[in-house]
């Protein structure tokens, strides 16, 4: 368990998706996608986010996706909404490749 502060425990929950990005027809299109979708999230929700692997492919993602609360349920629901998120946008299909606890 993570401590912070007192006595309080803090969990981490970090998820991998894969994406394909279906319209992209260059890095520099993939790019714009994945910038849009970053930022929305970034903007959105309490997380941390990152582009992982798949930099020069231009129709492919891994994004890195973590959040830390002290309630496991919390931090499951801010997932789960990041995801339902991703799924609105219409330029990228994405599958969940792994979720992790930490703490």
């Amino acid at each position: 368990m993570l401590y912070y502060g007192g006595n309080s425990s803090l969990m981490i929950l970090y998820v991998e998706i894969e994406c394909h990005i279906y319209e992209a027809q260059s890095l520099k299109d993939k790019r714009a996608v994945i910038k849009k979708v970053i930022h929305r999230l970034q903007n959105s929700f309490n997380i941390t986010i990152s582009e992982l692997d798949y930099q020069n492919l231009w129709q492919r993602s891994l994004i890195g996706i973590a959040t830390l609360s002290q309630d496991r349920q919390h931090a499951e629901q801010v997932i789960d909404a990041c995801l339902a998120r991703i799924d609105s946008f219409t330029e990228l299909e994405y599958r969940t490749i792994e979720r992790q606890w930490y703490g």
